[in-house]
């Protein structure tokens, strides 16, 4: 029987500009396919822009219930972008990452944390005349909270923002958002992540 992916997020979950199939969760479940491991199209709950409280209330519209084999959390790239302050990403990181463990039967180790991207090093950024430097060292702060919580939670942490640094050319057309490329190299770390997850 096939195993039930959750994929909670925002932008980089959804897949802004990249065809359906070029998003990463769906890439990632065509990718366990090629290795016999059976996953149904992922439920995605994501929408371009989201901060961390607004995936909390996206989870609560709609209405979650227990029973998903593998739930990903990739979430905080607007709370830096907005300015919202490093005390309040780890509050309510730590409550998404909370009921992602619910979602998964309380099985912390169904749950895969994906690291936010760099968005300071995309054409975006250049063009915008943005601190690039500022921008990734803000981020570097943001993963560190989330791979802290998720080891206190137990959870696995996939580290894919180095990639983004190294391919910063790898971008949809709006300059900003990671292309296909990019998404199947992030399927390079998630995906053994994944495949522990489900065997857990």
């Amino acid at each position: 029987m096939a195993s039930r992916l959750l994929a909670l997020g925002d932008s980089y979950t959804i897949g802004e500009g990249v065809p359906e199939a070029g998003r990463w969760p769906v890439q990632l479940v065509a990718h366990l396919a090629t290795v016999g491991i059976p996953v149904e199209a992922p439920h995605i709950v994501a929408v371009t822009g989201w901060t961390t409280d607004e995936l909390a209330a996206g989870m609560d519209a709609a209405a979650l219930a227990p029973g998903w084999d593998l739930v990903t959390l990739l979430v905080g790239v607007n709370n830096q972008y907005r300015g919202r302050g490093e005390d309040e990403y780890r509050r309510e990181f730590a409550s998404l990452l909370a009921r992602a463990v619910a979602l998964a039967d309380g099985q912390a180790g169904r749950v895969v944390v994906v690291s936010i991207p760099d968005w300071g090093v995309t054409r975006f950024a250049r063009e915008s005349a943005r601190d690039r430097a500022a921008v990734g060292a803000a981020l570097d702060r943001f993963n560190a909270i989330a791979r802290a919580e998720a080891d206190t939670a137990g959870a696995a942490f996939v580290d894919i923002t180095d990639l983004t640094r190294a391919h910063p050319d790898e971008l949809a057309d709006d300059g900003l958002h990671p292309d296909a490329r990019q998404y199947a190299r992030w399927i390079s770390r998630i995906a053994p992540a994944a495949r522990a997850a489900l065997a857990a």
